[in-house]
């Protein structure tokens, strides 16, 4: 969390991507979490551009009408900065320092730590434990960015009635939602084994490698589900919204397929297949084992079956809801075909309550 700091109970993840607004509300059911809302409203094309607000207007519009749609009980939401907008690093510190001196080192140390002034950065830190090579030493881990990207995701939440609760990671975000997406995963799978998650967004392909529940390598790849929507708007001279609506539920022509779909599903193919071999070609690495397929694009036909055969892995549709109890008043097959697409806002909503 980078500055902001709240109490009270439940939680709503707010994912804000340059095509849909996701809103996720979970409470803590004993050992388990129970999904007590949910919306997916579509955001206008250039509202967001690389995971940043460009009409704050059309953003709090869509969070508004995913709160209308949601009727979440809580109104505490977490958003999350995109990585390549954060720093994160370990540091070292005395044992015996207390959190408010630690606080205060890094900011007469802010050079060495940021590349932009103090009076822009916002920042807060984890403990990570006692260091083991110095047990008078304490490990922590330092996360800052700059503080206009978290001063415009919470401008956001609150022009649209909600309470900022948290700023978050998002890789942060996913190595939370894939405790539950292990719940997936085959009995004798463990820790040490490496699985590759791949959510396919609007615009990007984000490509991860988790080892022992952390990300190990990332990739994105400026390749997504808004290609294949433009060819569907100039192949079928459609509009926007229209193409956006026949992706989804089908009619279109028999041509599709063959021409449009295919072609497609095979470049996004090789783009997952391309960032596995530069995973291996990073360096000495551990074997990919399988495939976690999330984002809005995933379930598109064919895509888990063509790119099981290409890389020979298991390919498995991303579900962070399965092990999840479901509030009688969400629409469950609604929320099923929604699910590969919120695996953002399901880590965040997972956040500890602070």
């Amino acid at each position: 969390m980078l500055g902001l700091k709240s109490a009270g109970k439940g939680l709503i993840g707010v994912d804000i991507t340059s095509a849909t607004v996701k809103l996720l509300e979970l409470s803590r059911q004993g050992n388990r979490y129970q999904i007590d809302s949910y919306a997916v409203r579509p955001l206008k094309e250039g509202a967001v551009v690389e995971r940043r607000i460009r009409d704050m207007d059309e953003v709090v519009l869509a969070i508004k009408r995913a709160v209308e749609q949601a009727q979440p009980r809580s109104k505490r939401a977490v958003v999350a900065v995109p990585a390549s907008a954060a720093i994160t690093k370990t540091l070292s510190f005395p044992a015996n320092l207390a959190d408010d001196e630690i606080e205060q080192r890094i900011a007469l140390e802010s050079e060495k730590h940021f590349p932009f002034p103090l009076n822009d950065v916002a920042f807060d830190f984890q403990h990570l434990g006692v260091n083991p090579r110095n047990p008078d030493q304490q490990d922590l881990l330092l996360v800052a960015c700059r503080s206009l990207d978290v001063d415009q995701l919470t401008s956001a939440l609150s022009q649209a009635g909600l309470e900022p609760a948290a700023v978050d990671v998002e890789t942060f975000s996913l190595e939370r939602a894939f405790g539950e997406l292990r719940h997936q995963l085959p009995p004798t799978y463990d820790n040490e084994e490496c699985v590759a998650v791949v959510d396919i967004g609007a615009t990007m392909t984000a490509f991860h490698v988790i080892q022992n529940g952390r990300i190990v390598y990332s990739r994105d790849a400026v390749f997504g589900g808004r290609q294949l929507t433009d060819e569907i708007m100039n192949r079928f001279d459609l509009s926007n919204d229209e193409a956006g609506l026949a992706k989804k539920r089908g009619g279109l022509p028999d041509t599709y397929d063959s021409e449009v779909l295919g072609p497609f599903r095979e470049t996004l193919i090789q783009q997952i297949a391309r960032s596995l071999q530069l995973y291996y070609t990073a360096g000495k690495r551990r074997e990919v084992q399988r495939i976690l397929l999330g984002g809005g694009t995933a379930a598109i036909v064919g895509l888990r079956e063509g790119l099981a055969e290409h890389t020979g892995l298991e390919v498995i549709m991303a579900n962070p809801f399965t092990h999840m109890s479901v509030n009688p008043r969400v629409d469950i097959q609604a929320l099923a075909g929604d699910a590969p697409a919120m695996l953002t806002a399901c880590g965040l909503a997972m956040r500890k309550r602070s």
